[in-house]
């Protein structure tokens, strides 16, 4: 992959609002684009996203068959390991349990790990990407998500700090076991609970 872009290595702020994070401050109406490679192109014609690994069905969607399961938003926060919140976000497309619902997971499937088209990998528990704690999105408030935020689809899991929430994703793979993906291998935390302030091995 290229090099890091700017801000993975911020030093924390703190805040005031109940709302935040210990260790992270309000980034008001922006949103830093951070990422561990350049940002593809991708084309839609040609985008898949897949279930695979330890499921009894492994099912592959394109674009539009993926607009056919049911919708769902997602309203509220984010946080990223950087030390940025940012307050009220709304983003469409649709649950991670639909994608499951398809696939059903085998009962020895505890972890998963998301892969993004430019190779990015992030490993999470099976329960943080299901009851209606995960989604795949398109939209952020109203328009389409843009490629610097991870377009034209992206993970989205906001109870864990940012990285977890693979930009361009087009794979989840179940597994029986757990397995570091990109920035849990260079040395950040596996699960990244923002509340608990898990940004680095080590952490609680």
């Amino acid at each position: 992959m290229a090099g890091f872009t700017r801000g993975f290595t911020g030093g924390a702020r703190r805040g005031a609002d109940q709302r935040l994070p210990p260790g992270q401050y309000d980034t008001g109406s922006g949103w830093p684009v951070l990422s561990a490679e350049l940002t593809p192109q991708v084309d839609l014609d040609a985008w898949t996203m897949s279930i695979d690994g330890l499921v009894e069905k492994p099912t592959t969607w394109d674009w539009p068959g993926i607009h056919t399961l049911p919708g769902s938003s997602y309203f509220g926060d984010i946080h990223c390991v950087t030390t940025w919140t940012k307050f009220d976000t709304t983003f469409s497309g649709i649950s991670v349990d639909s994608l499951l619902q398809v696939a059903r997971p085998t009962p020895e499937a505890t972890h998963v790990m998301a892969t993004s088209t430019t190779g990015y990998t992030t490993n999470l528990p099976i329960e943080d990407i299901t009851g209606g704690k995960a989604w795949i999105v398109w939209e952020f408030d109203g328009k389409p998500l843009t490629a610097e935020h991870g377009g034209p689809v992206r993970m989205l899991v906001p109870h864990l700090y940012f990285w977890k929430s693979a930009k361009w994703i087009t794979r989840i793979t179940l597994m029986d076991h757990d397995e570091q993906g990109f920035w849990e291998r260079n040395g950040y935390h596996d699960r990244g609970d923002p509340w608990l302030e898990q940004r680095y091995q080590g952490d609680a």
